[in-house]
């Protein structure tokens, strides 16, 4: 199966509908399949993103000049365009609150949570460090998917919204807090998405989740988590217990940051190097792999879902399309990156250095391949293989130089001493039989869209 490799168009950071393509053109040029764009939908008081007030309208931000605001065939046109340039769109499916000035408040009250006041409960969260500091989002009106009345109808509402949404051009859901929405009701709405379209695909976001409400979906239907190692420092056990523990669940996404994250330019002060580190690591350590919009041109600004606008597009503090098009080319290529695979650290994880074998499943016999980590930011360091994986030596593997610009995109032999330039990741893999496709040369990179500085 092909591994997913997703792009995330922030609309707010993009404009109308009509821009939407060209962003999809260039991410198209890198390698990516997926788009997935954040909520488009008509938004509350507070114009956030995820307030969502009517799901059937655009949010006027994204409606091009001229076009009808009550029409939702600007967004049909862009994500018909944005398929024509072989790419599939992905939407957030917000099920679990709508905005506190939602007309369904008072259409369907038997469908959210009330206080003792009499008032719609706003969710919140606790930090899990100091469980006295709670977050209230309270533009948001917090939904009960299992109400005593009305279950019927509320789960008729959601499936003619996720089915409406197939019928619009979209190919993929992002399911946004899964594991706050019953696993029942999500296996009724991937059956009803399916019998409009059986290729869709469901990813689940259950970030932060406790590892039991993340197993309580196990049988809800999903295709793919998104995981936490964007925070691995890689010298912690957490990282690697996880990905054991959900791999039985279903396969899952990384990303070197989201748009629910500090920008990773801005915490390391524009450091290429990192910047690279961290996004050929993403990309081999399970199934598939996000990149938000701006990540290839080191943006700074976190965008926001209240108060981005596509006057914040940053200039280009550098470029990395044709870096990102090669490690997504060999992800695509090699088989022993697909799938979410196994992952042992055969020397441990507390060196400067960080090896991770990479089997494409537990049989014995299953392709394996080898993750080398730079760890250090401001030094070169050397791994010497014989003493930790003495099978990468054997013939038949490759060394890729990902984070490089000029390797070989075949490769290079194998030594027993690989010397890893600061922060830098590489890679050992099997060599490609007659059978399996080569890495494609990247294509040239599409024309970027105006920035500030040109």
């Amino acid at each position: 199966m092909t591994p997913p490799l997703i792009y995330n168009l922030f609309p707010r950071l993009v404009g109308p509908t009509s821009r939407w393509p060209e962003h999809a053109a260039r991410a198209a040029a890198m390698g990516f399949d997926w788009l997935y764009v954040n909520p488009w939908h008509y938004p509350g008081f507070s114009g956030s993103l995820y307030a969502i007030k009517d799901y059937r309208r655009l949010n006027p931000l994204f409606v091009p000049q001229g076009a009808d605001p009550e029409s939702l065939e600007p967004l049909r046109d862009a994500l018909w365009k944005i398929r024509d340039g072989r790419m599939k769109p992905v939407m957030d499916l917000v099920v679990n609150h709508t905005s506190k000035d939602s007309p369904l408040i008072r259409q369907h009250p038997e469908w959210y949570r009330w206080g003792d006041d009499g008032q719609v409960r706003s969710p919140f969260v606790r930090d899990p460090d100091d469980p006295s500091k709670i977050t209230v989002w309270g533009d948001l009106a917090d939904i009960d998917n299992e109400p005593p009345a009305g279950h019927e109808e509320q789960w008729a509402f959601w499936a003619e919204i996720v089915r409406e949404s197939v019928e619009l051009g979209f190919r993929g859901f992002r399911c946004d807090a899964a594991y706050k929405v019953p696993a029942a009701l999500w296996r009724h709405l991937i059956e009803a998405a399916k019998s409009v379209d059986p290729s869709v695909v469901f990813f689940a976001e259950t970030l932060g989740a406790p590892v039991e409400d993340v197993a309580a979906l196990a049988g809800a239907g999903f295709d793919y988590f998104f995981n936490s190692s964007k925070w691995w420092n890689f010298s912690e056990p957490w990282a690697l217990k996880q990905h054991e523990d959900f791999r039985a669940i279903a396969p899952s996404i990384a990303f070197p940051e989201s748009h629910d994250t500090p920008r990773l330019a801005a915490e390391t002060n524009g450091d290429e190097a990192v910047q690279r580190q961290r996004y050929a690591f993403a990309a081999a350590f399970s199934a598939g792999v996000m990149m938000p919009i701006g990540y290839e041109f080191g943006f700074r600004a976190q965008v926001d879902v209240v108060r981005t606008m596509p006057t914040d597009w940053e200039r280009r503090w550098m470029d990395l399309r044709g870096f990102i098009a090669r490690v997504n080319a060999l992800k695509k290529a090699h088989p022993v990156l697909h799938g979410e695979g196994v992952l042992r650290a055969p020397r441990g994880i507390y060196e400067d250095t960080l090896v991770l074998e990479r089997r494409a499943s537990d049989a014995p016999a299953a392709a394996r391949g080898w993750i080398l980590v730079n760890k250090v930011w401001a030094e070169p360091r050397e791994v010497r293989l014989a003493g930790i994986a003495p099978e990468a030596l054997a013939p038949g593997y490759r060394l890729f130089r990902v984070c490089r610009d000029g390797a070989p995109q075949t490769g290079e032999p194998v030594r027993d001493t690989v010397s890893l330039g600061r922060a830098e990741v590489a890679y050992v893999l099997p060599e490609l039989t007659a059978t399996e496709s080569a890495p494609a040369t990247p294509a040239a990179p599409a024309t970027p869209p105006p920035v500030l500085d040109e």
